[in-house]
């Protein structure tokens, strides 16, 4: 029965973003929320200049409606929706500011900062005083702790950490759209085998909503998610970890994710203590597409990457 149920929250969350899309996309170009491209990246980008963005309204939309029809009502429905969608306000305000209010940085990095903290510092309040428990887990080895107050920042890091890696991913055609498919099918997955009914259909409808939405972000994209889309999934993908008390497996199955966030640190360490590039450009996809690679190859390359992290996390997660 929970296998059918998952399949139809793909199957609906899919269809409705299928349906959506045509609607949003030629409104958003009405309204002239065209995506900004960096002088500074590379130059084969320049083209999609325009392009409609804050797309990610649609994975949103696509995500709640299937949630509330297929899920009951529950504290991890709650925190997941709140996550979400905190965190897909956060993005919406910044792609606004950048492209309505003609402000290029879009929120300070203290704004941005401060309301992350806050959504995050809620959902470790309402998850604490329902009853959940502050101990970790070391995966394949069966070996756990209770941090107590220490847990506080871990969810925050998570959160934040996440969100900021997941947007970070955001820069070629289709490349979180389906990298994120991948890790939530994981989560999807680790939740049904762990009898976790409403966190498995909320990963289920995420894996259906992006998937609805790659159909217009594949190469050469239609749409682009924005800061609206891809904090939210960040957001979410780190409250099933939580919820999921798989924290520490987040590192392997958003691996793709840790990776781009790395090569962003790595190359401004880099540069302001050597004055040294380590990577043509970060994040990782430039680097790899400045070195000749066209934009499909290194999408597709990442996805395959995505897989085997995934495929890993859920080896050690579920079978180890």
């Amino acid at each position: 029965m929970l296998v059918r149920v998952l399949f139809f929250s793909i199957a609906a969350a899919f269809l409705i973003a299928v349906l959506l899309a045509p609607l949003f996309i030629p409104i958003l170009r009405r309204l002239k929320f065209g995506q900004a491209i960096r002088e500074e990246g590379p130059k084969g980008h320049q083209k999609k200049a325009g392009t409609p963005t804050m797309g990610g309204i649609i994975i949103l939309l696509a995500l709640t409606f299937t949630v509330i029809k297929f899920t009951n009502q529950s504290v991890e429905i709650f925190l997941l929706l709140f996550i979400t969608l905190g965190y897909g306000l956060i993005g919406f305000l910044d792609d606004f500011i950048k492209i309505v209010m003609k402000r290029n940085l879009g929120l300070t990095a203290k704004q941005k900062l401060f309301g992350q903290l806050v959504i995050g510092a809620v959902f470790y309040y309402v998850l604490v005083r329902n009853g959940y428990d502050t101990i970790i887990s070391i995966p394949g080895i069966h070996w756990s702790i209770d941090i107590g107050w220490l847990y506080l920042p871990l969810v925050l890091i998570m959160t934040i950490g996440a969100s900021n890696a997941v947007n970070l991913t955001d820069g070629l055609d289709g490349l979180l759209a389906g990298t994120s498919a991948i890790a939530f099918s994981a989560y999807a997955v680790i939740a049904w085998v762990s009898s976790q009914m409403n966190i498995a259909i909320f990963a289920a409808a995420v894996v259906g909503a992006v998937l609805g939405f790659l159909v217009f972000n594949a190469h050469p994209a239609k749409v682009f998610m924005g800061d609206t889309g891809s904090l939210a999934l960040g957001g979410a993908i780190a409250g099933i970890a939580i919820l999921t008390k798989t924290e520490i497996l987040l590192i392997i199955i958003g691996g793709v994710f840790v990776m781009e966030a790395l090569s962003v640190i790595i190359q401004v360490l880099s540069y302001k203590t050597r004055k040294k590039r380590v990577f043509r450009m970060s994040p990782l996809h430039h680097h790899y597409e400045l070195g000749g690679w066209s934009e499909w190859r290194v999408v597709v390359t990442f996805w395959f990457a995505g897989l085997i992290c995934a495929s890993l996390g859920v080896y050690i997660g579920v079978l180890s």
